[in-house]
């Protein structure tokens, strides 16, 4: 009787079965790491002079978060990390070919019922996929590059029923919000949120990666959707079980400076804002840049706000600009940047001043993430980010579409 999470890791540890809390040793199946973590994982590789990396063809590098470079700082572990992987032949993605998660869909790296080991929070996104995607700190990631193993602590598990039909204006991100409103930021550390997508229609695989992307925020180890042949048991235990009925959600917005700070959009309605940016790993896909679009078709960012928007990676920006997204985008005002983390990470392209605030489509809004520590970050979903930057003020989307 076993979750997806404990079916995951019992073949990859070579077990009939394994147990909550039970510690064992799992075979990985791709590993990476950033211009964020890389460099203290090539640190830790050297520190212990391995002359044979058994992942070096199932991992790759990313260039992507200080991307293109902004700094000299920047540019001496950019180049550190292209020394390493042309010394051990693992591939690495270059400045502007996107956000690590993003590129990693995008190249089919991650398959259902693999192991994932990613120097990245974030790397739960890939639980979309049916995967078993974790976060680790950059030691761990090179002990995983190097060895191709790892430990992992079998996590207890959440189970999360979607239902229902969303309605007009509400997206993926606002189910994900509330989500986080539900469990909170500590409330399911370490487990495994197991979704079950029972809506009608059911939901995209990109707008699944962004729920599963924001799992980390719940503190969750994993935030997987079961893909055949990878589902639970009849019968499987979870700690808890959380049915969400969507058709009666509305657009939500986090208020600074926690994710799980999320209430209706009509809550915070007319709070002007400075900047509104339109990207990263959780909501940068051309999924979103489409409703965006629908939104400024024919209109114009309010003046005197900035609005940014950032495709997750360079076939996004390719797939936007052959549809006309980008197009109608640069009519309406917005400033369209390369592919790359940049501001929702704090590292350029868009950081905030002092007291300025800012609607955000990332995943967090913790004080000082995007900027000054005065400033304030309110996250929301595409739509309600676009309508947002017509009005210059936070904005409910449902009237614009």
């Amino acid at each position: 009787m076993a979750t997806v999470a404990e079916k995951i890791l019992a073949k990859a540890s070579n077990n009939k079965r394994v147990e909550p809390e039970e510690l064992v040793i799992a075979n990985v199946d791709f590993v990476f790491a950033h211009d964020g973590t890389a460099p203290l994982m090539i640190d830790v590789i050297e520190e212990f002079n391995v002359k044979k990396l058994r992942m070096a063809e199932k991992s790759a590098l990313f260039i992507d978060h200080a991307a293109p470079s902004p700094s000299v700082q920047s540019s001496i572990l950019h180049k550190k990390m292209r020394e390493f992987a042309s010394r051990f032949g693992i591939k690495l993605f270059e400045a502007g070919e996107g956000v690590c998660h993003q590129v990693v869909i995008d190249n089919n790296f991650v398959k259902a019922g693999a192991i994932v080991v990613g120097a990245d929070s974030h790397t739960t996104i890939h639980g979309a996929m049916g995967a078993f995607a974790v976060g680790v700190g950059s030691t761990d990631a090179a002990f995983a590059l190097a060895s191709g193993k790892l430990w992992f602590k079998v996590p207890e598990s959440i189970k999360v029923i979607l239902r229902g039909t969303l309605q007009r204006g509400v997206l993926s991100k606002d189910i994900a919000l509330e989500l986080l409103r539900i469990v909170g930021t500590d409330g399911a550390t370490y487990m495994a949120i197991e979704y079950h997508d029972e809506l009608d229609p059911k939901l995209s695989p990109s707008s699944r990666a962004t729920i599963s992307n924001l799992s980390a925020e719940m503190g969750a180890k994993a935030g997987i959707f079961p893909v055949d042949p990878f589902t639970p048991d009849p019968g499987a235990e979870y700690v808890k079980e959380i049915d969400l009925e969507c058709s009666r959600l509305e657009p939500m917005v986090a208020k600074p400076p926690l994710p799980s700070n999320g209430v209706p959009v009509t809550e915070v309605e007319g709070i002007e804002v400075d900047e509104v940016f339109i990207g990263s790993c959780t909501n940068g896909r051309v999924e979103d840049l489409e409703v965006v679009a629908k939104i400024l078709h024919g209109r114009k960012v309010k003046e005197g706000v900035r609005c940014i928007v950032i495709p997750a990676s360079r076939k996004v920006y390719a797939d936007a600009l052959e549809r006309g997204i980008l197009e109608i985008l640069v009519k309406a005002g917005c400033v369209i940047g390369p592919p790359t983390c940049g501001p929702c990470v704090g590292a350029h392209m868009g950081l905030l001043g002092p007291g300025e605030v800012a609607v955000s489509t990332a995943n967090r809004n913790f004080t000082g993430r995007m900027g000054d520590p005065s400033a304030k970050i309110y996250l929301a979903s595409p739509a309600t980010a676009a309508a947002t930057a017509v009005e210059g003020k936070i904005a409910d989307p449902r009237k614009y579409l």
